[in-house]
């Protein structure tokens, strides 16, 4: 939105400069006319009161064109002036824009390493755990993982899957309650391997 506002406000400038750069030129033409016809006229060079009155007239209509120019020459000023008020007030908000998003990045940056990290340190635990387990129980795991969104396994933690957050039922609680602890337990309704912990109610 900034940008956009600033890229126009950078157009009005640079179109109001070339203005006020004709504005000069066309003044100092007149001018320059104007001095010269006044020159003729002071070295004497003009005789005829005829041609003497044609100069001098034509000496008054540049100085009215002058006049007007130069009235022309500071409207565009003022315009100028104000836009290039606008501009700074524009840049000022886009530097401080790009600085916020530049902060944002470095943040986004370093989370995304911080997350990289924690994902290759969580991987390489993963691994250590896994070497340790029954290859059969291994590929348990990651077949019901596949099918259940990325999570093979939940915690039984009071009497709720964590894996689906489903509460179990009093019969399927009964069943794990006398089911050895080497045994494997799979929830009926999501499937998941279900991890007796402290926090298990049975």
């Amino acid at each position: 939105m900034v940008d956009g506002e600033l890229v126009t406000a950078d157009t009005e400038v640079s179109d109001l400069k070339r203005e006020q750069k004709k504005a000069d030129s066309d003044v100092d033409q007149v001018r320059q006319r104007k001095n010269r016809n006044q020159q003729r006229m002071d070295s004497g060079q003009v005789t005829s009161p005829r041609d003497l009155e044609n100069l001098q007239h034509e000496i008054g209509s540049l100085d009215r064109r002058i006049s007007d120019l130069e009235d022309a020459e500071l409207e565009v000023m003022e315009r100028l002036e104000a836009a290039e008020v606008v501009q700074a007030e524009l840049q000022v908000r886009a530097d401080a824009f790009a600085g916020r998003q530049s902060e944002l990045e470095a943040t986004r940056d370093a989370t995304l390493k911080e997350l990289d990290e924690q994902r290759a340190t969580v991987g390489d635990q993963r691994a250590t755990v896994a070497a340790e387990l029954p290859d059969d129980l291994v590929a348990l795991y990651l077949k019901v993982r596949e099918r259940n969104g990325g999570i093979g396994a939940g915690p039984l933690v009071g009497k709720r899957c964590m894996g689906c957050r489903m509460e179990l039922p009093p019969s399927e609680l009964s069943i794990i309650k006398t089911t050895p602890a080497d045994v494997v337990l799979r929830h009926e309704e999501c499937g998941r391997i279900l991890v007796r912990t402290p926090e298990t109610t049975l």
